[in-house]
């Protein structure tokens, strides 16, 4: 006990001596950066150079949508720590002509092969992350072709012709990439294909070494050719199925022939006037939603940033909506998730009457919602017509399962790591099911229209780097750029939707500029801090289209690499 709470004081006294926010002559002190205007269109992504391409191909005459795959295909070589052809994607498109605010689930199923009884579940009883038991179909490819089909504007070899140069010639790897590469070498250096295709001459590239992957080039330039049908049935399939067979995958030539993206409805809640959109599960963004619900409630602007009460709302609330997520958050295909009743204003009320505003939950159980009887990568884009798309494209852990096939330059996902192995569960493992997904785009409206899209990267981070980003905007008034780079908490430790359970309270980590008053408060309320590296807190992106003016905004918080750019 004695050797823990000096733990504490000490990271407490280490952030007396850091400070928040950076100092700036003008504007507003709350920014590491300006906000980033235009008036034709705009892009937000995790790499610099991304979003030049993705302004690049805007400038030709591009939609917002070729542009956000242009960019996305440039992040699968750029930033494989986060993403890749072998991991899934979900979008949200605003099309203004249509005046409709669509949702593409871009999530891949598991092996029809792959049964519950088949996988050696580690010592909790989860599915071993590391290894083809947690491989499931990767559903990006699909997804671009199936948001080019409808919302396209280039010849989709135009739109990847960038990713292909940048892939074949090579590009200097940035700071916070250079390091999540390293991190991923010590845990994935001995699994097949890695260090053939990540570590050349046998380490990760560093800060600002040029990285070239020319296999990935070819891959692409396959798909540039030959379609999302060179992908799913033909020589890229065939490769990744031979690998699968070599090294004890379950895929079957079905698997990928038989793999569709959906169109899928936003869901929705109202936030003090304003409403946030999130796509429905086998997604978490109905979480974010249900956080709001259970907030709106509480002046969270007059309680302020530096008041314990509001960090600790933020905290309890989330706990009780992660509880839920766990019960209830699964593929609608196999599951009954009762939508509805979770994003009810009766249940949130219900909910949030448990959250004891002097002591910090230890356990929480999942509600009954019933109605009437009671990392990743994330980008922006916005083009001259008033397009806007919210998109999330991952691998799962870093770079996924580490399985990498090097003549193809990429690796394959570990989404069904989240699988739960408990029987009738509804996120228990079932052949051709999709996981419970942590990756989730967001918009929001104002004065009734899609005008926001925005998301924070970063596993279940992810709603609640929503609500922070909603409240700072709206509660608090911050600036695009502000509400990213506010300092935030995570927590972690609630229960999974894989079966594990929270006992203790979980863990709360605080950024650097929430005082430390507050600190010393949590931990008086039964909250256990643990200092977390910036990292941990997400990485936020956005895109604006101001109501009245048409002006673009957008911003790309100092956590990661990325940038903001317009024209």
């Amino acid at each position: 006990m004695v050797r823990a709470a000096v733990v504490v004081v000490a990271a407490l006294l280490v952030c007396l001596t850091m400070t928040w926010p950076a100092d700036r002559p003008e504007g507003s002190p709350g920014a590491t950066r300006s906000v980033v205007y235009a008036t034709h269109g705009m892009v937000a992504a995790a790499h610099p150079l991304a979003v030049q391409i993705g302004v690049e191909i805007l400038k030709r005459g591009g939609s917002a949508v070729d542009a956000a795959i242009a960019v996305n295909a440039a992040l699968a070589f750029m930033e494989p720590v986060s993403c890749g052809l072998g991991g899934d994607l979900f979008a949200m498109v605003w099309d203004p002509s249509r005046r409709e605010l669509t949702g593409l689930n871009g999530s891949g199923r598991a092996p029809r092969r792959l049964t519950r009884e088949l996988v050696p579940a580690e010592e909790d009883g989860t599915i071993p992350l590391y290894t083809p038991y947690s491989w499931t179909v990767p559903g990006c490819v699909d997804g671009w072709f199936e948001l080019h089909a409808r919302y396209g504007r280039l010849p989709m070899a135009e739109v990847l012709a960038p990713a292909i140069a940048a892939a074949r010639d090579g590009a200097p790897v940035p700071q916070v990439i250079a390091g999540g590469w390293a991190s991923g070498a010590r845990v994935f250096r001995d699994k097949p294909g890695f260090a053939e295709v990540f570590l050349p001459g046998g380490r990760a590239p560093v800060e600002g070494e040029v990285f070239a992957n020319p296999a990935l080039a070819r891959t692409l330039e396959m798909i540039a050719g030959g379609g999302r049908d060179a992908f799913y049935r033909g020589p890229i399939s065939e490769r990744l199925l031979e690998f699968s067979s070599r090294h004890g995958g379950f895929f079957s030539a079905e698997d990928f022939s038989g793999h569709r993206s959906d169109w899928v409805q936003p869901i929705s809640a109202t936030y003090r006037g304003v409403t946030v959109y999130e796509l429905p599960p086998n997604g978490q963004g109905l979480a974010a939603l249900q956080i709001l619900r259970m907030l709106e409630p509480h002046d969270l602007a007059g309680l302020g940033r530096a008041n314990p009460d509001f960090w600790h709302l933020l905290i309890e609330a989330k706990k009780l909506a992660y509880a839920d997520r766990a019960r209830f958050y699964a593929d609608p295909d196999f599951a009954d998730v009762p939508v509805e009743g979770l994003l009810s204003m009766e249940y949130a009320r219900r909910r949030a009457a448990l959250i004891d505003m002097k002591r910090a939950a230890r356990t929480v159980d999942a509600g009954d919602p019933r109605l009437a009887e009671g990392d990743t990568t994330y980008l922006a884009t916005a083009d001259s017509s008033g397009m806007m798309v919210s998109l999330i494209q991952s691998n799962y852990t870093g770079f996924g399962s580490g399985y990498v096939v090097p003549e193809l330059g990429f690796g394959l996902q570990d989404r069904g790591g989240l699988f739960s192995l408990e029987a009738g569960h509804p996120n228990a493992l079932e052949p051709g099911k999709r996981p419970f997904h942590t990756i989730i785009p967001a918009f929001m409206a104002e004065r009734g229209t899609p005008n926001v899209a925005f998301g924070v990267m970063g596993g279940d981070m992810q709603p609640q780097g929503h609500v922070q980003i909603v409240v700072n905007l709206v509660d608090f008034g911050m600036n695009l750029q502000e509400a990213g780079d506010a300092p935030r908490f995570r927590h972690t430790g609630s229960q999974e939707p894989t079966g594990t359970r929270m006992t203790d309270g979980g863990v709360v980590s605080l950024e650097s500029g929430v005082p430390v008053e507050v600190r010393w408060e949590l931990l008086r309320r039964g909250h256990r801090l643990q200092e977390a590296s910036g990292s941990a807190y997400g990485g936020y992106q956005a895109v604006r289209r101001d109501p009245v003016s048409g002006v673009y905004s957008g911003a790309s918080e100092s956590r990661k690499d990325g940038a903001a750019a317009g024209y």
